[in-house]
């Protein structure tokens, strides 16, 4: 059985910065999330959706955890 990868905060700082976003680098790693969320046009839903059936989602390792 694949291990599920999980997304390391340089990886989210490095995509935050791609996307714009600035100020970001203190925040804890879901709040970071949820700012790449948003800043993409997505719901910020990250561990806040029990039964998530979006896929593929980069997170959805940690999410649904």
């Amino acid at each position: 059985m694949a291990t599920k990868k999980t997304v390391t905060k340089k990886e989210l700082l490095e995509k935050a910065s791609g996307l714009g976003l600035k100020g970001v680098a203190k925040l804890r790693k879901p709040e970071l999330i949820h700012a790449i969320q948003i800043a993409e046009g997505n719901s910020d839903c990250f561990t806040r959706i029990s039964n998530c059936a979006v896929t593929p989602c980069l997170y959805r390792a940690e999410c649904q955890a």
